[in-house]
């Protein structure tokens, strides 16, 4: 058995990034890159985000063993009246989630700001919930976003929440290119 190999036995946890501070997106990025420098492919839907303005996107595109499927609408949804296309969006990337997640071809799969789409009945909890019961053994899930369940919390092998203590946005500083997207 070789070292990669090795590596692809012990996969099959699932993360919670979760909390009303940065660096959800961001830590499940950081644990893409470190996955992709052992040679593991690894997709990320984003539930809520289009490619016009995120910056990983952009880089997505020269790294040949990362696939980014942004699958937002160009808008931002309105937690107390989403639209029927928002709702549309969300559930297209739950059923793009599933499908990379039986694929074959991922050792990891983020499903990137999914809580969130939960939290504004996007999607339903139950569902991603057999989602994620019933990935295969060797897949890696990785859930990010505000609002995590309790019910993902429970299921979940990793949760971390991060707390937000100080944030520029307080100060009149709208995120930033290159930084905060």
């Amino acid at each position: 058995m070789t070292v990669k190999e090795d590596i692809r036995q012990k996969l099959g946890l699932v993360h919670v990034y979760t909390g009303n501070g940065k660096g959800k997106t961001t830590a499940a990025l950081g644990l893409a890159l470190r996955a992709m420098g052992n040679d593991l492919n690894v997709a990320m839907v984003q539930f809520m985000k289009c490619p016009q303005y995120y910056g990983e996107y952009e880089i997505s595109k020269s790294l040949p063993n990362f696939t980014l499927l942004p699958m937002g609408r160009d808008c931002l949804v309105h937690a107390d009246k989403p639209l029927p296309e928002d709702k549309e969006a969300a559930e297209a990337a739950l059923r793009k989630s599933e499908e990379l997640i039986h694929s074959g071809k991922y050792d990891m799969v983020i499903m990137d700001e999914v809580n969130v789409s939960i939290k504004f009945d996007l999607v339903n909890v139950d569902d991603v919930i057999n989602v994620v019961k019933n990935r295969p053994p060797r897949v890696e899930v990785v859930l990010t976003g505000r609002y995590a369940p309790p019910q993902l919390v429970e299921i979940a092998d990793l949760v971390t929440e991060m707390k937000c203590i100080k944030h520029p946005f307080t100060k009149g500083i709208p995120a930033r290119d290159g930084i905060e997207r």
